[in-house]
């Protein structure tokens, strides 16, 4: 059987944010005593969104929009009690979504 580990995945607009958040995950976790992989910068999503500048007329006038999404993995390898304690108390900042798989 293999050993326990907590999965993070961060994601967010704001990378700046997301490594912060990421950061203080990191740094939270090694202080409980826990081996911890990462962060892992994945590749980050762009959506682009093109829209006419005009209603009526000028139909090759365009604006282009784009919504990029940043996305870090986080390992956390054989967490203690402790480590999820101080994890659960960890306050993050709005903007980053965050997903937990055990």
């Amino acid at each position: 059987m293999s050993a326990p580990r907590i999965r993070i995945r961060l994601k967010g607009f704001d990378y700046r944010v997301i490594d912060q958040s990421a950061a203080d995950i990191v740094e939270t976790a090694k202080r409980s005593g826990a081996r911890v992989a990462g962060p892992v910068p994945l590749p980050t999503k762009i959506e682009k969104f093109t829209v006419n500048r005009s209603v009526h007329v000028n139909k090759k006038s365009m604006d282009q929009f784009e919504v990029r999404t940043h996305k870090r993995l986080i390992d956390i390898v054989e967490p203690t009690a402790d480590t999820v304690d101080e994890l659960k108390k960890l306050n993050l900042p709005a903007g980053v979504d965050i997903s937990i798989n055990v």
